[in-house]
């Protein structure tokens, strides 16, 4: 018998510590949250006071450091949409993404596996999630980018993990700010190279067309804001960041190395792009299979990091979206697709409570 999860037939359907792409779409909501949302000015001169110390000694240093070598152009950037643009987008409006409806009890609510990079079309909802956001009365998400006091909560967060990066990744790192066409000294204001790394990570999406400005997170927090709608962040600060980054300062450099080195081979890009080619074909089988071709699950050490910075916090996630349902809210709950897929998929464990799961795209 058919699992109530599984997708319906469409009608006409190394030594080294293993932190590479395996943590490159779960740090994205958090930069996406850190380096792109500030939603208020005040958050935003708080976060720089707060990084002025930490950035003016890492500039100093960098006064001794090589000059970057000046990249021969820049990537796109997203620009805010004319009019035109915006009517344009909404004319071509398509359901991209993953929906489930789920049920229980006479209560329901809506399960969305987004993305966190994007691009105009993607920002307009299709006529499925449009329909479920409008049946919602509350938007959740892994962490609000809208929030202040998730941005205050992070920028306290990232300042009680400050690390000042080695000579060599420092130096690194500024060639990569100079190759994203950021102004120099940007990344100092991050106060953890690993941040740093996962920022130019995002930023290298935009050379696919893809850009972190157009996160499925910052789309639907504003979008919910406009209308008055309550939006709530299923997980907190200290757990993302714990999850993201490691205590033992080697392995946070080492980590961050790792990361420019895919960067510096070309391997990152490809991942993302496929990534986001599957999210908007809606291609959950693709997803699933995903351990077979990030190349971020190689030996046993990177599927167990693997499993706990996805598998391991669906769980709590799961228990969060039923609480709200539980409390009479009819949330929209909208976390990254791949908690959708594996063992522990979010739909999954919501079956497992006594849910009806229905895949709506």
């Amino acid at each position: 018998m058919p699992s109530r999860y599984s997708t319906p037939a469409p009608a006409t359907r190394a030594p080294a510590r293993p932190l590479t792409l395996s943590l490159l779409l779960c740090g994205a909501l958090l930069l996406a949250g850190a380096s792109e949302a500030a939603p208020k000015r005040e958050a935003k001169k708080k976060a720089a006071k707060a990084a002025r110390p930490a950035a003016s000694q890492v500039q100093t240093q960098a006064q001794r450091d090589p000059e970057p070598t000046p990249p021969a152009q820049c990537p796109p950037s997203a620009q805010a949409p004319s009019a035109e643009a915006l009517q344009a987008a909404q004319e071509r409006a398509a359901d991209r993404g993953l929906l489930w409806r789920v049920s229980k009890d006479g209560r329901h609510a809506y399960l969305f596996g987004s993305i966190h990079i994007g691009k105009l079309d993607w920002a307009i909802p299709g006529p499925k999630m449009a329909a479920a956001l409008q049946d919602s009365d509350m938007l959740a998400l892994e962490l609000d980018p809208g929030d202040p006091m998730v941005q205050q909560q992070m920028t306290a967060g990232l300042a009680r993990r400050r690390l000042a990066p080695d000579a060599p990744l420092r130096q690194r790192l500024a060639q990569h700010e100079a190759e994203a066409c950021l102004p120099k000294g940007t990344l100092a204001a991050i106060p953890h190279p690993l941040m740093q790394a996962f920022t130019l990570t995002l930023l290298a999406a935009r050379w696919e067309g893809l850009d972190p400005a157009y996160a499925q997170e910052q789309v639907l927090s504003g979008m919910a804001r406009s209308v008055q709608r309550t939006v709530v962040s299923l997980e907190s600060v200290e757990l993302q960041l714990n999850a993201l980054l490691p205590k033992d300062k080697r392995e946070a450099q080492q980590a961050t190395a790792e990361l420019l080195d895919l960067l510096e081979r070309g391997q990152a890009r490809p991942v993302l792009r496929r990534l986001a080619e599957a999210w908007e074909r809606s291609d959950l089988d693709t997803l699933e299979r995903y351990q077979d071709w990030c190349e971020c699950a190689r030996n046993a050490a990177e599927r167990a990091q693997l499993q706990r910075l996805n598998d391991g916090r669906n769980p709590m996630l799961a228990e969060r979206i039923d609480a709200l349902i539980e409390a009479g809210h009819q949330p929209f709950a909208a976390v990254g697709a791949l908690h959708m897929t594996g063992a522990q998929a979010l739909p999954r464990l919501l079956e497992k409570r006594g849910y009806q799961v229905e895949r709506l795209q």
